[in-house]
């Protein structure tokens, strides 16, 4: 075994360029998730994964293809061997968009190298990753070694925008007894991750014209005759909003774990509409009068949790704060919010390895040779 490492060693610092020149061809290319920008040019995810076949095949890999959205393909490359010593290697190739380019020092996909580092949209989340699976598995193959464990690389789209290529390869396609993620981690060894959920809390008023505000917001002098007062439901969500905050911070200072950063159970309210009248996609219909009083908000959080946390209790915990909140108020007792957990099918468990599996103790080794 140490031999076998020497000569990976070996090869690695003698091909020092190639996970750099790879990196560079990766980011050159323009990957951005056309989920958050679809334009001609810019959505070449196909493109990447066409690259890094060609590299799995020259590596001596049997390569899988398949689209996991149209022209938005998963690739990956496997070597035989045992499923007992079985590993995946993995990352994805699509990006987020640049933004304003013209506020780039420079060019987003030009790829550059300069002080020690390759710039570019992508070239750390994480095309870099990407190629350094690439680069080890090259230097495994020109050592010499013959590994025991059947290895993958799996290459995948989507992630930027929840993970759906990676959940659709784990759906469809052979995994492995152990996997690590290439994701960018500056050296560091990160054996567990918090949970994630996409949750939506729907928010009910009652409309009326914005004319009668006052009728909503004063007490009138006469009752008999008197138009229902309506009940703005943007005003309850900023009621809600400011309880969430405090919510989120109790379980940020009540829940900590050693392998991740502290405050990681986060709440993060990503999105939020508000408006009249529900609409077939479970948004408000009308969101731009605004002479109406709103009737509907929906707030989207992004609910992180612990490593060690069940997802059947932080649900739980969640609802009981939320049916509190509504309590506190006469017309959201009668008129509760409603909850949409695993929004748009958006569910990742968290991960909890222990310290002391070898594959992790193995990391901590090779880390410290770097």
């Amino acid at each position: 075994m140490t031999s076998a490492i020497e000569k990976i060693w070996a090869e690695i610092d003698k091909n020092q360029d190639e996970v750099v020149e790879l990196t560079r061809e990766l980011v050159k290319i323009p990957s951005v998730n056309p989920k958050f920008q679809a334009e001609q040019g810019l959505n070449r995810e196909a493109d990447v994964q066409t690259l890094i076949q060609g590299q799995l095949k020259d590596a001596g890999f049997k390569t899988d293809r398949w689209d996991v959205f149209e022209n938005r393909p998963n690739v990956t490359g496997e070597w035989d061997g045992s499923d007992e010593k079985s590993l995946i290697l993995c990352g994805h190739i699509d990006v987020v968009p640049v933004g304003d380019a013209s506020a780039w020092d420079r060019d987003p996909f030009g790829g550059q190298v300069d002080k020690g580092r390759v710039w570019g949209r992508g070239a750390v989340d994480m095309k870099g990753g990407v190629a350094a699976c690439l680069a080890a598995a090259n230097a495994i193959r020109r050592a010499g070694v013959e590994l025991d464990g059947r290895l993958a690389i799996h290459s995948v789209v989507d992630e930027e925008a929840g993970g759906f290529g990676a959940m659709d390869l784990v759906k469809t396609r052979p995994l492995a007894k152990r996997a690590i993620v290439a994701e960018p981690t500056w050296g560091a060894v990160v054996p567990a991750e918090g949970g994630l959920s996409w949750v939506r809390v729907t928010i009910f008023g009652k409309q009326a014209h914005a004319g009668w505000r006052f009728n909503s917001i004063w007490p009138q002098p006469h009752t008999e005759g008197r138009i229902e007062p309506g009940v703005n439901a943007i005003e309850l969500a900023n009621r809600f909003l400011n309880a969430l905050r405090d919510f989120e911070a109790s379980r940020c200072r009540d829940n900590w774990h050693p392998l991740v950063p502290a405050g990681l159970a986060t709440i993060n309210p990503g999105v939020i509409r508000g408006g009249a009248g529900m609409g077939e996609d479970g948004n408000p219909a009308i969101m731009t009068n605004a002479a109406i009083i709103s009737d509907v908000v929906t707030i989207d959080l992004d609910y992180k949790f612990m490593p060690d946390e069940d997802f059947e209790d932080v649900k739980a915990e969640f609802e009981a704060f939320v049916a509190n909140f509504a309590a506190m108020d006469p017309w959201m007792r009668e008129n509760p919010p409603k909850i949409l957990w695993d929004l748009f099918d958006l569910n990742f468990p968290p991960m909890n390895t222990p310290i002391d599996h070898p594959l992790t103790q193995s990391l901590f080794e090779r880390a410290g040779q770097i």
